[in-house]
């Protein structure tokens, strides 16, 4: 009996541990991703010491940046006699970068501050030419001059033009490539730098569209390490000590915190997600959309995203934009950005490269542009949803100068209103190092792999072990139940015979 009991008890006990696999494959089935993104989250944040804190503040790539100048063929005949402007687009000139973060502090709100320092590097191999190429531009200087002064009073205007006769200065000048990019002597700035003010001066000595940027940045920026908070990883808390600009219309377009330097970004990101790029030279946040999903390089998937064509649309288009025109109507034309309130109000205007998505006619105002094509131009950023970070970026920009026709300056009495093409770049990621692009792997397939095997093994063994249990059970249970019956019967049988017996016994009793 107690040997029987002992088989039961077994029994039960292997469905109880059937069921139990079976519970825990339903677990695995819906709390798996859960855990595994848990694992993810506490990996990703930024704790000095730990990998993604060495990769965040020296990345393990060799970003380039990509400049192409547009180099004006006709400025004689441009100025003397009216005839439309012609440039010839020269480039690339390539760079190399190295990236790091320096001084960097752990603050006891979770968050890191740090400076950024930038190194180029000319890769002469894949540039078009030398760095000492000469080309002829606008003279960004003078024309911001001039176009500033449209508005003064007569006599200053006068001034300004017998002061840019004494100097010798037109407005186009012949500079080499590394010159327009990294600084060369102005005479206005010059000047300006004795007579100005010392309150009033500019923060530069010479002129340089990339001046001061192969350097380690005087900008303290401070970002979220995520450890408290995920959702807030990599994004900008203060920069330079403020969570807003001042430039613009309302608070929400001044915003600098929730953005991103670019390289890292909150994981789980979806394609619903808008994400937020800031970049002190564009003077504002740039949101970007998601487009498509791509493939990066290790087959590790990731979505692309890319600004919306309404970002740098005009007001008519989006009316949203009108925050960003604080001195307007007029505002900026539509496919340009106008960043002069960041530029010392020097006329700048950026836009995408070859005038992308913004309005032909900026484009057909000067001969010797093709029309933009989205693989060359587009602004992107693959992003891997899960960890959120740049598997490959292409940050295509162009400078524009919206040069104005102003009288009493005879240098410039004949210059049409007219926006000039400067120079566009593009600044790029192609890929990450072997190291974290298997550890990539490994995150973004393992997990559904093993989640997939784990379901099976345990669904499969818990529902087996469950049918086996319960057969053997209802068995047993049949066989108990026959050996009853037949000892029932045996019993009922013997009773009867005995009943036989003594009815027979009694016959004879009474014959006798």
């Amino acid at each position: 009996m107690e040997l029987r009991l002992a088989k039961l008890y077994k029994l039960w006990f292997v469905i109880a541990f059937s069921l139990c696999l079976i519970i825990l494959g339903i677990l695995v089935t819906f709390g798996f991703t859960t855990i595994v993104n848990l694992v993810i989250d506490h990996q990703v944040a930024l704790r000095p010491g730990g990998q993604s804190f060495g990769w965040w503040a020296k990345p393990p790539v060799t970003p380039q940046v990509k400049v192409y100048v547009y180099n004006v063929t006709n400025a004689d005949e441009f100025l003397n006699n009216g005839s439309k402007p012609i440039v010839e687009e020269i480039g690339p000139y390539v760079y190399k970068e190295t990236w790091e973060k320096v001084n960097i502090v752990e603050n006891p709100n979770g968050t890191l501050s740090f400076n950024q320092k930038k190194v180029y590097i000319f890769n002469e191999e894949e540039s078009v030419g030398m760095e000492d190429d000469i080309v002829i531009v606008p003279n960004i200087p003078m024309l911001s001059a001039t176009s500033q002064s449209k508005h003064a009073a007569r006599f200053l205007r006068l001034a300004m033009a017998s002061i840019m006769d004494i100097l010798k200065i037109k407005p186009f000048v012949e500079v080499s490539v590394g010159q327009l990019l990294w600084g060369y002597e102005d005479p206005l700035l010059k000047l300006a730098k004795d007579v100005v003010p010392k309150e009033q001066k500019l923060p530069y000595d010479e002129f340089g569209l990339f001046y001061g940027k192969n350097s380690t940045s005087a900008d303290r920026v401070t970002v979220f390490t995520g450890v408290e908070d995920i959702t807030q990883y990599g994004v900008i808390d203060k920069y330079n000590g403020r969570s807003h600009m001042t430039a613009w219309m309302t608070e929400e377009c001044n915003r600098i915190t929730g953005g991103s330097d670019g390289s890292i970004f909150p994981p789980h990101i979806t394609k619903d997600t808008t994400i937020f790029v800031y970049e002190k030279d564009l003077c504002r946040l740039l949101p970007l959309n998601f487009e498509k999903e791509v493939t990066g390089r290790g087959g590790i998937p990731g979505f692309r995203f890319t600004p919306k064509p309404s970002v740098f649309a005009s007001v008519e288009k989006n009316p949203d934009n009108m925050c960003f025109c604080p001195s307007g109507p007029p505002c900026a034309p539509h496919g340009m950005f106008n960043v002069s309130v960041c530029q010392y109000d020097s006329p700048v205007l950026l836009s995408f490269p070859h005038f992308y998505l913004g309005d032909d006619s900026l484009r057909l105002a000067v001969d010797g542009i093709s029309p933009p094509e989205k693989d060359k131009h587009q602004f992107f950023m693959d992003i891997q949803p899960l960890m959120g970070t740049t598997l490959r970026a292409r940050a295509r920009v162009q400078i524009n100068l919206a040069v104005s026709q102003v009288q009493d300056i005879k240098q410039v009495a004949n210059f049409p209103d007219i926006i000039f093409p400067i120079l566009w770049f593009e600044e790029g990621v192609d890929g990450l190092p072997d190291e974290v692009v298997n550890l990539m792997r490994i995150a973004t397939t393992v997990p559904d792999k093993a989640r997939t095997a784990l379901m099976i093994a345990l669904f499969t063994l818990g529902i087996l072990l469950f049918i086996v249990s319960v057969t053997c059970l209802v068995r047993k249970s049949h066989r108990q139940n026959t050996l009853h019956l037949d000892g029932t019967n045996y019993l009922a049988t013997q009773h009867i015979d005995q009943q036989k017996k003594k009815a027979k016994m009694d016959s004879g009793n009474k014959s006798m």
